[in-house]
């Protein structure tokens, strides 16, 4: 790393901790989500929950993500392990494990996910004892993790969704990026709503946001980067504002999302984000689970095949009311949340559910 990035680096670092939107997830008397941390999270378009998820629950977290990926297809195509045992995440209708070259940059400059990567990272070159394929990017969690699955029900997490998008808040997906000491693929610089940037009512949190808890401690070299306030600036030419800036991607104004292990920020899906290839020698894990404003999304042709209607938000909407009992019975001293949608017609968790009701349950991922 030369000097000019490595002043970037310390300079964006030293910008986060001065933004004043991290801290304990808190909530007032009514249940909400408190008011200074709700104008924080609206002013800079993101806010760090310290501490939230405890030390017995992360390391579950991390025990089980590791296992996971012992057990995860060796690389693309790939039905066995890297110890030719058969792999996992095969069985789903969906395919859980995506891989990228080490230090690539997948998605840059390419059509996926609608064109919101509309221009490529510097991409460093790999060791030379690099393998082909590093993993990047795993779907369809809540069927493959226990600990995600009870992390999705915290009451807390679920209090603040509904403070922000309201009481019959949807979900959006669910998601790991992984990014290995030293390999690790970029993510380049992306807004992730798609669908309603030329709406009327466009505001700064038509497309919801997502709660990103971290597996291990961050840094500003393999973070996530942030560019405040931009959740309010509508549609941003990133392809433009990347050609005119002499560092390239490095954009000025940015700020790593600086986090510990257990930590779990809240992120609008309108803000600037991104992240460079990981070249430090520490592992970045990120668990991403999203929600939705239901007037956002209800009738409205996103990234599935119809529009989605009643049927579907409810379908999709069942997982947080499975979430929710599967982490009464872990936590039965907790008060669980009172998911309004659900409210007349709990459901009682049943270990047979894996199969019957959750397996696949990411079919019906609600995207805008």
């Amino acid at each position: 790393m030369d000097s000019s990035q490595r002043a970037y680096l310390e300079a964006g670092e030293a910008r986060a901790y001065m933004l004043g939107n991290r801290g304990p997830l808190r909530l007032d008397a009514d249940g909400a989500l408190a008011a200074d941390i709700v104008e924080a999270y609206w002013t800079h378009g993101f806010y760090v929950f310290e501490g939230l998820v405890d030390e017995a629950a992360t390391r579950q977290l991390v025990t089980e993500l590791e296992a996971m990926l012992s057990r995860a297809p060796s690389g693309t195509g790939a039905t066995t392990d890297a110890q030719g045992r058969p792999a996992i995440g095969l069985d789903y209708t969906l395919t859980s494990f995506r891989y990228a070259r080490p230090l690539s940059d997948p998605n840059g400059g390419t059509a996926s996910t609608h064109g919101r990567y509309p221009a490529r990272m510097s991409e460093p070159e790999a060791p030379t004892d690099a393998p082909a394929e590093v993993p990047y990017h795993i779907s369809g969690i809540l069927h493959l993790l226990d600990s995600a699955l009870y992390l999705y029900g915290h009451p807390k997490l679920l209090a603040a969704a509904a403070t922000i998008n309201g009481p019959d808040f949807v979900p959006f997906t669910d998601t790991i990026w992984v990014k290995p000491a030293g390999l690790g693929a970029s993510v380049s610089w992306h807004q992730d709503g798609t669908t309603h940037w030329q709406s009327p009512d466009l505001d700064k949190g038509t497309h919801g946001f997502n709660f990103m808890t971290q597996f291990y401690d961050t840094n500003a070299e393999n973070a996530l980067w942030v560019m405040p306030g931009t959740h309010n600036q509508g549609k941003i030419d990133i392809r433009g504002m990347m050609a005119a800036n002499p560092d390239g991607d490095r954009l000025p104004g940015a700020v790593p999302m600086l986090a510990k292990a257990g930590d779990v920020a809240m992120c609008n899906r309108q803000v600037l984000h991104g992240s460079f290839a990981n070249t430090s020698p520490t592992p970045r894990a990120t668990l991403i689970f999203g929600f939705h404003r239901r007037a956002s999304v209800l009738g409205v042709q996103g990234w599935a095949k119809a529009p989605y209607d009643e049927e579907r938000l409810r379908k999709r909407s069942e997982v947080i009311a499975m979430a929710i009992a599967a982490r009464a019975q872990r936590y039965p001293d907790e008060t669980p949340y009172p998911y309004v949608p659900f409210a007349g017609t709990p459901i009682a968790w049943q270990e047979s559910h894996r199969q019957t009701r959750l397996a696949n349950y990411n079919v019906n991922d609600i995207g805008i």
